[in-house]
């Protein structure tokens, strides 16, 4: 059985190999994916939610890419540190944002993620401070 922290690796190679599969198998099936744009969107939920994010990635950014930095189990959660490389479609311009994404867990699968662009607001929900 993977270690939850090996789940979110796989999970975070399938986002850079676009394999919403992958994924999804790495994932309940009512996931919920809280991007910093969710408080105007709404979450991404469930595999078409999961569909959507992906397709949002290939439309604004076909080379974006995530590097993990750093991972850690914090109590039944995992804490992932990312770098995220990309250019704009039309613009072209490049752009690297550091994210903090905050990983839920029901059983071996992940339930819930929250992406964070200020790294420091989550390490605050989990009550750290780095």
């Amino acid at each position: 059985m993977p270690s939850r922290e090996d789940v979110v690796k796989t999970a975070i190679s399938a986002v850079n190999e676009r394999d919403v599969g992958t994924y999804l198998a790495c994932c309940t099936d009512d996931i919920q994916l809280y991007t910093p744009f969710a408080h105007f969107t709404g979450p991404n939920e469930g595999a078409a939610g999961i569909r959507r994010f992906f397709q949002d990635i290939e439309d604004a950014s076909p080379d974006f890419h995530l590097e993990l930095e750093r991972l850690e189990l914090v109590g039944d959660q995992v804490l992932a540190f990312l770098l995220a490389h990309a250019s704009g479609r039309v613009s072209g311009v490049p752009l690297d944002l550091e994210t903090a994404n905050l990983y839920d867990f029901a059983g071996d699968l992940i339930k819930c993620i929250r992406i964070f662009s200020d790294r420091q607001e989550a390490l605050e929900i989990l009550g750290m401070h780095e």
